[in-house]
């Protein structure tokens, strides 16, 4: 009788394991923004606007990785749930940046404490115990091009 062959064993394509660590960031990011009212751009936009200083479309738009128009909505919705505002550029006058307001500051840490809660806590042994892990992909992050936005 022939002895039952061992199948060989697969490991996964990188691409197979950002692919699933998107979806799994994603399963527990989503209720918790869409709890807020805040769409994965507009989370994202607000996590830029809370690194400080305002922030003109153009940034905006690049960084949530969607056109002009879309990040234009996404603003206008952010603006509209008073987590956004919009001043003229000190510098040039006739420049708009959008800023992260109060409400916007407190959306931010409100989430970022319910994220924290939901993963508990391993996304952060992850980050802390492996600094090789968070630099490489820092550097995937960068290197990867980015979808234009027109």
């Amino acid at each position: 009788m022939p002895t039952p062959r061992t199948p060989a064993i697969t490991y996964p394509s990188v691409v197979e394991l950002l692919d699933h660590a998107d979806r799994a960031v994603d399963a527990v990011l989503t209720p918790v923004t869409e709890e807020e009212g805040l769409s994965r751009e507009g989370w994202r936009v607000l996590l830029l606007l809370s690194r400080g200083g305002g922030r003109s479309m153009g940034e905006i738009a690049e960084h949530a990785a969607v056109p002009n128009p879309t990040a234009t909505r996404v603003v206008d919705r952010l603006v509209a749930q008073s987590f956004a505002f919009r001043r003229n550029d000190p510098a040039d006058r006739r420049r708009v940046l959008v800023h992260l307001s109060p409400n916007g500051r407190e959306v931010v840490a409100r989430i970022s404490r319910q994220l924290e809660q939901r993963v508990d806590g391993s996304l952060v042994e992850l980050a802390d115990g492996n600094t090789a892990l968070s630099t490489l992909l820092a550097r995937l992050a960068h290197q990867l091009p980015v979808p234009a936005t027109e």
